[in-house]
């Protein structure tokens, strides 16, 4: 379908914006993003640490981070417990942060993320199938269960009747859609750690902000910021680059960060 005016216009703006924020610059203590601690690795067990702890105001998300000690994932399970007595962030307790790196640790020395991903994935090119894997593999290899350990971590997918992940009915996912970005994607930015995934397969990690933002744009008209939210923004973004559609997540968040355009009401 070819785009009219407004799309063009939107297009040539955010692709502006994509060669504009394609650079280290982007990433520094003065403009926090989890991404900063997450690169200084490029783990991706790290990383992926990294994201699912990204929640709540960045400034604290990386005062957080920079607490951790990562090595502790290539130690043994009572030196993890003894180093994270002390240690909580806002859902998770110390309890929490000691059982998610200990189950880390456990899979770190099977397989690897990439490995566990790709199982599912590459069964119909779904993104939710290679996440859900993830989530059932750790939570096999530490059963470990509390409120604050699951809003971490997440719970797995929905589905439906035929055992399909439901695309209305889950939450946004944001957390881990945004980690997928890193590992999958290579540019300055983004890390590209992994292989076997394909970037036109990714979605749009999807927040309450990077949400509001694209409806205010009028790339989607949705109520709910949900996973089927991020499939409609993910098409929209599907006609400027079909492939690498999840470029234009980081000019999103900063259009509506720096309020670089007059966003309709």
């Amino acid at each position: 379908m070819p785009m009219n005016k407004k799309d063009i216009e939107l297009k040539n703006l955010l692709d502006i914006e994509v060669d504009n924020r394609n650079n280290e610059c982007e990433l520094t203590l003065e403009r926090p993003d989890p991404l900063f601690i997450a690169k200084r690795h490029n783990d991706e067990y790290i990383s992926l640490i990294c994201a699912l702890f990204a929640y709540g105001k960045a400034s604290l998300i990386i005062k957080f981070l920079d607490s951790l000690d990562f090595s502790l994932l290539n130690k043994d399970e009572e030196s993890i417990r003894k180093s994270f007595e002390k240690h909580y962030y806002r859902f998770q307790n110390n309890k929490d942060i000691q059982e998610f790196f200990i189950a880390l640790s456990r899979l770190k020395k099977q397989t690897t993320l990439n490995e566990l991903f790709v199982e599912k994935y590459k069964i119909n090119n779904n993104v939710c199938e290679g996440i859900d894997n993830i989530i059932s593999k750790i939570n096999e290899i530490n059963p470990h269960t509390s409120q604050g350990y699951k809003f971490l971590l997440g719970s797995n997918f929905k589905r439906d009747k035929q055992n399909n992940i439901k695309q209305v009915g889950n939450a946004a996912y944001k957390r881990w859609f945004m980690y997928l970005r890193w590992m999958v994607r290579k540019d300055n930015l983004d890390m590209g750690l992994w292989s076997g995934v394909s970037s036109e397969d990714l979605l749009m990690p999807l927040d309450t902000h990077t949400f509001n933002v694209s409806n205010k744009l009028g790339l989607i008209n949705r109520k709910n910021c949900d996973l089927y939210a991020s499939y409609l923004l993910t098409t929209k973004l599907k006609q400027f680059d079909k492939n690498d559609p999840i470029k234009y997540d980081f000019a999103l968040y900063r259009i509506g960060q720096e309020k670089i355009m007059e966003l309709k009401d």
